[in-house]
């Protein structure tokens, strides 16, 4: 039996039924450019007949030039007493013009008696003669077994007549559902490698995520012989969510030998789910598995050490195989070894014990007391390693600034900044409205520095983050900002500390700004070294 995984997403379809997440026509084909330059083999991508922004969808997708998916329209058996030919929604899939379908059947005698309300004899009839006509049309038939799991425990035998009307009907493909999210790895072991020794067709398997299992769920499907896996990106979906292609994949190709996306495309891991998050206005688990912030990050002064020396220490991958980075966080329990990756960046020369890595360890730990916090402010910490050795150059000048709120606001804009940069001797006044006065100040400065760097408008505030750190002065207080910013290429956190917000504020935008300037000054100073000839 090969080894290669098909690697299924749903994420534009099953994916989209989480809540808050809504995806518009562009959205869907930005995703789907996305998802076929990381290698996916199938995109199912919607319901043709369930909305008119769906069959835009797919009416659009045909133009573009894919190297590796093919696009899926999804629907369901044809309807009790009806033939599929005079059914609406099934004659609808042919409308959207796709290689492949995919329909859902019922495969729990339950739902079928009391949910469907037919016999279970009219089911297995819709279930082979939808395959049957989709089949004659041309089509390759993914067959979702609604259920599966259940219907197995509850009636194996009729469970398994289903998948064999569906095989007799020529679906190309028997995907077993975990449609309820319950079931435990073992079981999907056993019912899997019994569904796989009983049947030729291939088998898939599609695992929710009620009991946070369905990464497992997937993981031990294959292992018994599936050779689809169906999921979607970060695991968004209904409910708790579907199975997460992003571990998922790296799980199977990195640790099990099972073939997923070519093996080169594999660092596109983490842009890639960043890059979903933020299309679909979700916020990014920072926490999730091989692509989150904290997936590679280390704090305590001893880890720090020993990674250092070897990172298998505390690293079961190579946080560069699946495209992320690893994190030293800088903090007061932290030791030297913390800081030489931040400071080699800025002078490869020194080691931990130079005099420059003991003084710029001091001067972080004062500011922490002062109520910095630099171990999720990745940006700032790279900003003032290189400032504290001589070695930083800055973008711009502020030379005032002033901020206005007016209430009652009309039409929800109650705030406007003036602000007075320069640029090398050049200096630009700029105004500029926003919902709040950090959004105009945000609006301001970067309306003011545009037309000298015009890669500013690249970086997209993801988060702000606001903690008062001395409750007990009132409004006098100290205030931590905590600004997160990306430019679909990375993320990074900067901050700000002062008992004027807007201060605060001033100062995590400008690192933020200055941060994105400076890694696109870097990057360009290595490719051109690396293009001068020997």
């Amino acid at each position: 039996m090969s080894r290669t995984i098909r690697i299924y997403d749903t994420t534009l379809r099953d994916g989209a039924q989480a809540q808050g997440v809504s995806f518009s026509v562009e959205d869907k084909l930005k995703i789907v450019a996305r998802l076929d330059a990381l290698g996916i083999a199938y995109i199912e991508a919607g319901n043709p007949g369930s909305n008119p922004k769906d069959l835009e969808f797919f009416q659009r997708v045909a133009s573009l030039d894919l190297n590796h998916a093919r696009i899926v329209a999804f629907g369901s058996t044809c309807k009790v007493g009806v033939a599929p030919q005079d059914d609406r929604n099934v004659r609808s899939l042919l409308m959207a013009n796709t290689a492949v379908v995919a329909i859902f059947g019922k495969s729990w005698d339950y739902q079928v008696t009391d949910i469907l309300r037919t016999t279970l004899e009219e089911n297995l009839r819709m279930i082979r003669d939808t395959v049957a006509f989709l089949k004659a049309q041309g089509k390759q038939v993914v067959f979702d077994a609604e259920h599966f799991f259940d219907g197995y425990k509850a009636n194996a035998d009729y469970a398994l007549s289903t998948l064999a009307a569906a095989a007799e009907g020529g679906a190309d493909t028997l995907c077993l559902c975990d449609t309820n999210g319950g079931t435990f790895p073992n079981d999907v072991f056993a019912i899997t490698r019994d569904v796989v020794q009983r049947f030729r067709v291939p088998i898939g398997i599609h695992c929710h995520n009620d009991a946070e299992m369905a990464v497992a769920n997937s993981v031990a499907a294959v292992q018994a012989g599936a050779r689809q896996v169906q999921g979607t990106i970060n695991g968004i979906g209904e409910r708790c969510g579907n199975a997460n292609l992003v571990s998922i994949i790296p799980n199977l190709q990195l640790k099990l030998d099972f073939p997923c996306i070519p093996s080169t495309n594999m660092a596109q891991l983490t842009s890639v789910a960043r890059f979903v998050a933020e299309v679909a206005n979700v916020p990014f688990n920072e926490k999730a598995p091989y692509v989150g912030g904290d997936a590679f990050s280390h704090k305590g002064g001893m880890h720090i050490d020993a990674v250092t020396k070897n990172p298998i220490s505390y690293e079961h991958v190579d946080p560069g195989s699946v495209g992320n980075t690893r994190h030293i966080l800088v903090s007061e329990v932290a030791g030297r070894s913390a800081l030489l990756s931040k400071i080699r960046a800025g002078d490869a020369s020194l080691g931990k014990d130079a005099p420059d890595t003991r003084r710029i360890l001091e001067h972080i730990k004062a500011l922490e007391h002062e109520g910095y916090q630099f171990e999720s402010a990745e940006g700032s910490i790279q900003l003032l390693v290189r400032k504290l050795l001589g070695k930083y150059r800055p973008f711009f000048e502020l030379k005032e600034y002033q901020v206005n709120i007016r209430e009652p606001a009309p039409n929800g804009i109650n705030s406007w900044a003036m602000i007075k940069v320069a640029v090398e001797g050049q200096e630009e006044i700029t105004a500029a409205e926003g919902d709040g006065p950090v959004n105009a100040l945000d609006n301001a400065v970067r309306k003011a520095l545009e037309r000298f760097y015009p890669a500013i408008r690249e970086i997209r505030l993801t988060d702000y983050k606001v903690r008062v750190l001395d409750s007990d002065k009132a409004s006098a207080a100290k205030v931590r900002v905590l600004i997160e910013s990306t430019d679909h290429h990375e993320s990074w956190t900067t901050i700000g500390v002062s008992t004027d917000i807007i201060d605060a504020s001033w100062h995590a935008l400008t690192d933020a700004i200055e941060y994105k300037l400076m890694r696109d000054q870097e990057r360009l100073a290595t490719r051109q070294a690396s293009a001068i000839p020997a």
